[in-house]
C-alpha cells in the first residue's frame, strides 16, 4: 500500500488539541483538509506527522511549539496609546485586530490588556508557544 510522501497531495481528518485538552480546530463535519506534503502550506510537525502514513490509517501526534508555530517572543507584544484608537472605540482583552503597517499590508494582533494609558496588543500567533496533539486520519492521497 503506498504512503504518503513529499510532493504527494494528501486529504487529511484532524483534530487539534492543546495538551490541555482544549480542542482548537477541527474538520469534522466538514470535507477533510487538502494539502501537498512538503510544499509548506502546513506547519512542519504536522507535515512530518502525515508524512508514512498510509490511507484509512490514523494516528495522534504531539509537535511541540518549535515545530508548531514557534516560541511566543515577548518582542511581538507591545503598548499602543489610547488616543491612536478611533473615538468611542473600546477595546475588548482577547478582541483581534488588523495594525497597519508604515510599508503597508497589515498584520493581525490580539488585545492582550486594556489600561488608562494604552492598549497592549500581541502580534503572536494565537497558538505560539504551544505544544500542540492532532488526531489524524489520512483520507486519501492524490
Amino acid at each position: 500500500m503506498a504512503t504518503a510522501k513529499a510532493g504527494d497531495t494528501v486529504h487529511i481528518h484532524y483534530t487539534g488539541r492543546l495538551t490541555d485538552g482544549t480542542v482548537f480546530d477541527s474538520s469534522e463535519g466538514s470535507d477533510p483538509l487538502q494539502f501537498t506534503l512538503g510544499s509548506g502550506q502546513v506547519i512542519p510537525g504536522f507535515d512530518a506527522g502525515v508524512t508514512g502514513m498510509a490511507p484509512g490509517e490514523q494516528k495522534t501526534i504531539e509537535i511541540p511549539a518549535a515545530k508548531a508555530y514557534g516560541e511566543a517572543r515577548p518582542e511581538m507584544v507591545f503598548q499602543v496609546p489610547r488616543e491612536q484608537f478611533p473615538d468611542g472605540y473600546v477595546p475588548q482583552v482577547g478582541e483581534a485586530l488588523e495594525v497597519g503597517l508604515q510599508t503597508g499590508g497589515a498584520i493581525p494582533v490580539t488585545v492582550k490588556a486594556v489600561d488608562d494609558e494604552g492598549v497592549t496588543l500581541d502580534a503572536n500567533h494565537p497558538l505560539a508557544g504551544q505544544d500542540l496533539i492532532f488526531d489524524l486520519e489520512l483520507v486519501e492521497i492524490g
